[in-house]
């Protein structure tokens, strides 16, 4: 076990330095820092004297390892469009969108499972056939589509939703939140469903897919043999087997969800990262750009290295393989 770990979290370390150097050449080859700081109307001395105020003077590598070092510590230096620190923008930014992605991962979660088990233990059926071309649809538009479809019928034509924001907020520390206000929870409904519906579609297909195979294997047979009921082969068996690639498969989704949160978070003007990103896209705003790149590399290493950690607890398989080889 403790080897398993130590080389998951020395290729963490290697994936976050090979992140690092992509956003690091943001800064090289992606506009001038310099420039955006000063104008264009700057003069060659408050040009050269900035550039080495920012260290830009220094050889390659040597600015390399200044950003890692940096990087490490969660600073990415000023926001050239807004003038303020990027780690305090991407902290400002952060909780709007992790509790868009949490609620969402929890809707496809509580309607795509239950979904998946009665499309595969009810093939053929009306409801069943209904569920398939709603995850087909789920599938096949987009997320921006889904969006304003979504405004149009429920903010614009029948009022029950508002249509952008996210509404009253409590301060709790540093961490913002909506979901203790009931309009935080009115303003969010409509931007996790629409997050929600691609995830939803996808975890339904995955369980159905896997029930279904599950089903056929023979320990399943020999289980029905024995006369146990079909609720206890259904749920006690088959569910239990089916829920560990999908574990697998939703715990990258939720990094997923945070990291494309940005097509809901702009059709919505959700005040979260996403749209922090699109906007520092459109300046050209490189700090911001390169602090989010890092952090949704993060969130997904980390994701990743919980869900492997997950997967070899819960499947045994994995730790016998382990224990026969050594």
């Amino acid at each position: 076990m403790t080897a398993f770990v130590l080389r998951r979290l020395i290729q963490a370390v290697i994936v976050m330095i090979a992140v690092a150097f992509i956003a690091f050449l943001l800064f090289q080859y992606v506009g001038d820092p310099v420039v955006f700081l000063l104008g264009q109307d700057a003069t060659p001395d408050q040009i050269r004297e900035l550039r080495v105020g920012l260290g830009l003077d220094k050889p390659f590598f040597v600015q390399f390892w200044h950003f890692l070092v940096n990087a490490s510590q969660g600073e990415f230096g000023l926001s050239l469009r807004q003038g303020s620190k990027v780690s305090r923008l991407i902290g400002e930014r952060f909780p709007a969108t992790l509790e868009l992605a949490l609620a969402a991962a929890l809707l496809a979660l509580l309607i795509g499972i239950p979904m998946g088990v009665y499309t595969a233990l009810r093939r053929g059926t009306f409801m069943s056939q209904v569920f398939m071309t709603i995850s087909l649809l789920g599938v096949s538009l987009p997320t921006f589509l889904i969006g304003i479809l979504l405004i149009l019928v429920f903010a614009v034509l029948l009022g029950w939703f508002p249509s952008f924001g996210r509404g009253e907020t409590v301060q709790i520390g540093w961490w913002s939140t909506g979901l203790l206000r009931a309009d935080g929870w009115h303003h969010i409904v409509l931007p996790a469903v629409t997050l929600a519906i691609f995830q939803l579609t996808l975890i339904m297909r995955l369980v159905r897919a896997e029930m279904l195979e599950v089903l056929r294997t023979d320990y399943i047979k020999f289980a029905r043999a024995r006369g146990l009921s079909d609720r206890s082969i259904h749920f006690g068996h088959a569910l239990k087997n089916t829920l560990v690639p999908v574990m697998t498969i939703t715990g990258l989704q939720l990094g997923g969800l945070i990291a494309f949160a940005i097509i809901t978070e702009s059709v919505f003007q959700w005040p979260g990262m996403g749209l922090l990103f699109i906007q520092a896209v459109t300046f050209a705003d490189i700090p911001v750009m390169a602090a989010y790149l890092c952090l949704i590399a993060l969130i997904f290493v980390v994701i990743n290295l919980v869900v492997d950690l997950l997967y070899f607890v819960v499947d045994p398989r994995l730790r016998i393989g382990r224990a026969g080889g050594h």
